[in-house]
């Protein structure tokens, strides 16, 4: 167990050091959703609730992480079309040590996004200030596993020239099929059902709910939270059985 665990340790560290060499993209990352949430904000606020702060804050919170699944996937890619890869296969390192190490270093990246969409959002609405925020903040780790999951999941799968594409379908399915964008009362029954038995909503329900207050615990806490898990846990699975494969071939 303490082997593996300094193993783990060593390779996050080599990780970490990686996503600090790209600056460009941890600006991208944090920037574009920063931006998009003050100018939406500032832009149809007044017009629609769903661009209120205690909505758009969640939400935005959540779509930040959509770009997880790109940045780790680029991270795995990159590393696969290197040498450097093929001789960590030859260390006694398992397929779960390499997945954790690549999934760890991420997690500060979300608490970074979490604290910074919430901070801006309680400087605009001073409401979303109190004990539900830190609680909003901690949930969005929990969150982030489906995307960091599906990152490495992709970047296991496709090379970096095409990781892009792939990833930026997760990121359009997190826009259009969450409801953050739109009110989902005009929608068909079917679209609605759709759209709650798949991750996105049900991320972005939750965070909206640990700000806005979850009412029924069942339907506000714990149904998304079990549908949330069991994708994460999908994710993961799928994402350990494919590197175990790339590891033998």
């Amino acid at each position: 167990m303490r082997k593996s665990l300094a193993r783990i340790y060593a390779l996050s560290k080599r990780n970490v050091k990686e996503i600090v060499r790209d600056p460009l993209s941890l600006i991208f990352m944090i920037g574009l959703p920063l931006f998009m949430e003050i100018l939406f904000y500032l832009l149809f606020h007044k017009q629609t609730d769903q661009f209120e702060m205690k909505y758009l804050a969640p939400g935005i919170v959540v779509f930040s992480q959509a770009f997880l699944s790109l940045f780790t996937g680029q991270l795995i890619a990159l590393d696969r079309s290197s040498s450097l890869l093929t001789r960590l296969y030859v260390s006694r390192a398992t397929s779960v040590e390499f997945i954790l190490s690549y999934a760890l270093p991420i997690l500060p990246l979300t608490l970074i996004q979490s604290v910074l969409f919430f901070l801006v959002g309680g400087i605009v609405d001073p409401g979303l200030f109190g004990w539900r925020m830190p609680l909003a903040i901690l949930l969005g780790l929990i969150t982030s596993l489906f995307f960091i999951g599906m990152g490495i999941l992709f970047g296991s799968i496709c090379n970096e020239k095409s990781i892009g594409g792939i990833a930026s379908i997760l990121i359009a399915c997190q826009s259009l099929l969450s409801g953050m964008w739109f009110p989902t009362e005009g929608l068909g029954g079917g679209m609605v059902a759709l759209m709650n038995a798949l991750p996105f909503r049900n991320a972005t329900q939750l965070m909206q709910n640990t700000i806005l207050g979850f009412g029924d615990a069942w339907s506000g806490f714990w149904r998304p939270m079990l549908i949330l898990l069991a994708y994460s846990l999908a994710a993961f699975v799928c994402a350990v059985l494919v590197f175990k494969k790339k590891m033998k071939q």
